[in-house]
């Protein structure tokens, strides 16, 4: 996949996905130095953010409970 595609995949800006490939954050790499991403790679990194986004909420929740 392209920049373009993986931006229309995850619905962000070209740019966005450009930083996050450069800054080693989204699984990503270069052919003639273009950026190529495979579709499984984007994947795994999306359960990965929506477990480690999960994981952070329910460690606020019970801090907020356990806090009082």
């Amino acid at each position: 996949m392209t920049i373009k595609e993986v931006a229309g995949y995850l619905k962000v800006h070209e740019r966005t996905v450009y930083r996050l490939a450069a800054k080693a954050e989204l699984p990503a790499f270069k052919v003639a130095n273009n950026w190529r991403f495979r579709l499984q790679d984007i994947d795994q990194w999306i359960r990965q953010q929506t477990h480690s986004h999960a994981s952070l909420n329910n460690g606020a929740e019970e801090n907020k409970e356990g806090g009082s």
